[in-house]
């Protein structure tokens, strides 16, 4: 049964950036991997002031290992016409936990709706062709508590499983941090839970 959770999807392992110009236009495309909307506002806000005398600042992000949080954003373009293409390139990618910011200096041409659209689209594609493309694992992060007596036990499972700990505390009570992988909760919960004084806490 834990075999049929997905939990690994796929990311990119840090920044990029890619170009596109029309009539005098540049797009901008920068891309980051992200995993909170708190610091997609972070990097958007930073962009804004670092390319503060561009015209549009639009972008795009999917987040977790489901994609199911999203959001696309044309920031004054024409409705549909940036903030969508620049999601659609992302997702023709099958990527998540990633934003990317395409930003517009004007070149004084309109470019039309057709146009934004392949401008937008490009850029960010070029972008995303020179991100290094990683498989990422979705997990919980968990807390464990537990008597001195206990520990072997405990180092045990950890061990079958493969995990690693951190932040560990041994003395008469002992504590440690370990990130377990979803399709593994419930083993690890099943296994932990048979160690008498053991407590377990999801952070």
């Amino acid at each position: 049964m834990d075999a049929e959770i997905k939990d690994a999807y796929r990311s990119v392992a840090g920044p990029s950036e890619g170009l596109f110009k029309d009539n005098g236009s540049r797009f901008i495309a920068l891309c980051y991997p992200v995993e909170t909307e708190e610091e997609v506002r972070e990097i958007v806000l930073s962009l804004k002031k670092e390319y503060h005398d561009a015209r549009h600042h639009c972008y795009a992000y999917r987040l977790g290992y489901r994609g199911d949080r999203f959001r696309a954003n044309d920031d004054g373009e024409p409705s549909g016409s940036a903030g969508r293409p620049i999601l659609g390139q992302i997702d023709s990618m099958g990527l998540s936990d990633v934003l990317v910011v395409v930003v517009r200096y004007f070149g004084g041409i309109k470019l039309g709706i057709p146009g934004l659209i392949r401008a937008y689209r490009t850029s960010t594609a070029d972008a995303l062709s020179k991100a290094k493309v990683i498989e990422k694992v979705a997990g919980k992060d968990f807390s464990l508590s537990f008597g001195y007596l206990a520990m072997n036990d405990v180092m045990k499972v950890l061990k079958d499983m493969g995990l690693t700990s951190s932040a560990p505390v041994f003395g008469e009570s002992c504590s440690l941090s370990v990130r377990v992988r979803l399709a593994s909760e419930e083993d690890f919960r099943h296994r932990i839970g048979g160690i008498p004084s053991c407590n377990l806490e999801e952070k």
